[in-house]
């Protein structure tokens, strides 16, 4: 069964597997995450699943979601997500708490997060761009060249590599693996690194391209 954790990234860390060897892991706390909203086919059109992650002061939820979560009966939070389901092997209700326990070491997952933001940035650091001569008088070091054409038609082309905003993009890094499962502290640790900084929001699927053993 495919499914979707929320979760926050804690941090990087090392330990040894069974062969006695250094693995490179992140830690992310995923969960619980409690079911607010479940959808069907025949009542919505699709087949999803709506999600809380991280508690939140009921004070701080405006009044349409207040009345929400009241409906599920469950706490307001601060992360509310829906995902796509294809079929559910399992029954969920609205009130279930999805934990890390729905994940095992070995498997495979993809992370969905945010990059790390660098702010406004030039066409060499944001796209490696080489630069002109480096020599006194050359009025060409880190500019990016041409941008448009003289005359005809006189604009700039859709998706030329121009100075602007470097990073905070939504990117997904497939086929994670799961090194070890702490359910008491709803902690999982992944093998390599995972995008965005330490406490930004990261989503735990099921892979969805794993390689089938020929």
């Amino acid at each position: 069964m495919s499914f979707t954790l929320i979760g926050k990234k804690v941090g990087m860390t090392q330990l040894f597997d069974g062969d006695n060897r250094l693995v490179p892991v992140t830690v992310v706390e995923a969960g619980p995450c409690p079911v607010v909203q479940v959808k069907s086919q025949d009542k919505d059109g699709y087949s999803a699943v709506q999600i809380g992650f991280s508690s939140q002061k009921a004070h701080r939820v405006n009044k349409p979601q207040l009345a929400h979560f009241a409906k599920a009966g469950v706490e307001p939070t601060k992360e509310l997500r829906e995902f796509r389901t294809e079929a559910l092997e399992e029954e969920l209700k609205v009130g279930d708490v999805l934990t890390v326990s729905r994940f095992e070491a070995g498997q495979k997952v993809d992370i969905i997060g945010t990059t790390k933001g660098a702010g406004f940035q030039g066409v060499m650091k944001r796209w490696g761009f080489h630069g002109g001569p480096a020599s006194h008088g050359s009025m060409f070091h880190r500019r990016g060249g041409s941008y448009g054409q003289c005359q005809w038609p006189g604009e700039v082309n859709k998706g030329r590599k121009m100075p602007g905003h470097k990073g905070d993009k939504r990117r997904t890094t497939q086929n994670l693996t799961v090194v070890k499962v702490l359910e008491d502290k709803n902690l999982i640790l992944l093998k390599g690194s995972v995008h965005g900084p330490k406490g930004g929001t990261v989503y735990i699927r099921t892979a969805k391209k794993t390689r089938k053993a020929s």
